[in-house]
């Protein structure tokens, strides 16, 4: 089995730190020979136990490796800095060049909205006024395709809407036939319920009550004579 991955932290136990400072500076130690010898690269390797004991190694000098280290940082400082004054300036240009560039533009504005016009000399305002001529032109060739675009546009609906309105036409008819042609149905069935008369209505009427009364009086005389009849009195 292959050893497992350790926690990257201080060791508490003492005995168990010193155990392990010893074997990771040796394999420390013997990876810088083995880089200086494999790649032929200066290596200088110091190293101080928590005892202040000192542990190094250095294929040339400790001494001229620092040296050399303390050049190259002086070196990168100061490229660094030109570096940095380099940037500085062409930001400082291109800054200048941009106000400049606004300066002219802000005048030309001016110009063509007919104002600050006193240091121009007659070449430059007739040049303006080219410029304005042709801005003219411009905006009149834009505005006339609009207007073109928005009375076409305007014709396509006019063609549609008396298209709908042709439509709505013919269903409006529809609608009023149907309607006569229901209106002349019901006519027909209606002449062809029996007629009724008021006055033939009244006199059958009538004749019934004068039958009914007429019945009535006959039971009612009858009914009297019996009753005379039946009395010893009589």
């Amino acid at each position: 089995m292959g050893r497992g991955k350790i926690e990257i932290k201080r060791i508490e136990n003492t005995t168990n730190r010193q155990v392990t400072f010893c074997k990771r500076r040796n394999g420390l130690l013997k990876k810088a020979y083995e880089l200086s010898v494999l790649c032929d690269a200066e290596v200088a390797l110091i190293v101080f136990s928590t005892r202040g004991r000192l542990y190094e190694y250095s294929n040339n000098s400790i001494k001229s490796t620092i040296e050399r280290d303390k050049k190259a940082c002086a070196d990168s400082s100061s490229s660094s800095a030109v570096i940095e004054v380099n940037t500085q300036r062409y930001y400082q240009q291109e800054a200048s060049k941009l106000r400049q560039q606004i300066q002219i533009l802000q005048n030309a504005n001016r110009h063509l909205m007919g104002e600050s016009l006193d240091p121009l000399n007659v070449k430059e305002l007739k040049q303006l006024e080219t410029r304005l001529e042709r801005g003219i032109t411009r905006v009149r060739s834009k505005k006339h395709e609009l207007l073109f675009a928005e009375l076409e546009y305007m014709q396509k609906r006019e063609v549609e809407l008396q298209t709908d309105n042709m439509y709505l036409r013919a269903k409006i008819g529809e609608n009023e036939r149907a309607h006569q042609a229901s209106v002349v149905q019901a006519g027909t069935e209606f002449d062809a319920l029996p007629t009724f008369d008021s006055r033939n209505y009244y006199q059958v009427h009538m004749l019934q009550a004068a039958s009914h009364y007429s019945h009535h009086q006959d039971q009612t005389a009858l009914h009297l004579g019996y009753e005379t009849k039946a009395d010893p009195s009589a």
